[in-house]
């Protein structure tokens, strides 16, 4: 039996929601080990005037805990 731990992790990107995802994840990765997945918890964008500027994700992640 293995046991796993989430934490949540907030991201943003000038391009879209799925580059954010992958930013947390590669960010979250520098720092835990064994991450088996993640989960978009919730998602918004930044509005300056009439255009969205950052594209935002919260994100639950799953890892393996030694």
């Amino acid at each position: 039996m293995s046991v796993v731990k989430v934490i949540e992790v907030m991201a943003e990107s000038d391009k879209s929601w799925e580059e954010a995802t992958r930013k947390g994840v590669e960010r979250a990765s520098k720092s835990v080990d064994a991450i088996s997945s993640a989960w978009v918890k919730d998602q918004s964008v930044k509005v300056d005037g009439d255009k969205v500027t950052k594209f935002r994700v919260t994100l639950k992640i799953a890892f393996e805990v030694k």
